[in-house]
């Protein structure tokens, strides 16, 4: 009698995309040194999503990382003891929405995020920073910004930024006529 290893499964196997799928929210220090960390637990959750193409993963992880450094940069959550929280979910079977949410504006800059459109070209040219939602803004389908909690007196608690993405369907996950090529 032979014995043949089988082999092993993947720990998660990949499942289509459907409307209401939600991923496990993620809690990281805002420590800028964290982003490594946000990056791979985004490509292992998007690795559960059948039919996803690396390129588009790749965007998605790369517009995470610009919003986890900015919520580290920007906001409180870059202060001793802060936390950026990451959701990922589908709002719809073809949308993906991507959230990164920080402890709030700090005292110093109580600013929204913004594109800094009123630059100059030249003060683009010198600037050393400052470019992160231009990436945002050319990448996904839509963004923006919101309180985490809508009431006044609440003001300052936290800002989730978000992103959609437009899933286009790779071509082992296509149906009818191609599926058979």
């Amino acid at each position: 009698m032979t014995i043949v290893p089988r082999p092993r499964a993947p720990f998660h196997t990949p499942t289509p995309p459907f409307a209401g799928r939600r991923w496990a929210s993620r809690v990281y220090p805002g420590v800028l040194a964290q982003a490594a960390w946000v990056r791979e637990d985004l490509r292992a959750d998007l690795y559960r999503l059948e039919g996803l193409c690396s390129d588009l993963s790749e965007t998605v992880v790369l517009c995470a990382s610009e919003m986890f450094a900015n919520a580290c940069a920007h906001s409180r959550s870059g202060e001793a003891g802060g936390r950026v929280v990451r959701t990922l979910s589908m709002p719809t079977a073809d949308t993906l929405h991507l959230s990164v949410v920080d402890d709030g504006a700090r005292a110093e800059t109580p600013t929204r995020p913004e594109i800094p459109y009123q630059r100059t070209v030249e003060e683009w040219e010198e600037a050393e920073r400052g470019r992160g939602l231009l990436i945002i803004d050319s990448l996904v389908t839509s963004w923006g910004s919101r309180a985490v909690v809508d009431f006044p007196f609440c003001a300052g608690l936290g800002t989730a930024v978000w992103a959609e993405f437009t899933l286009i369907p790779t071509s082992s996950t296509a149906t009818g006529d191609e599926a058979v090529r």
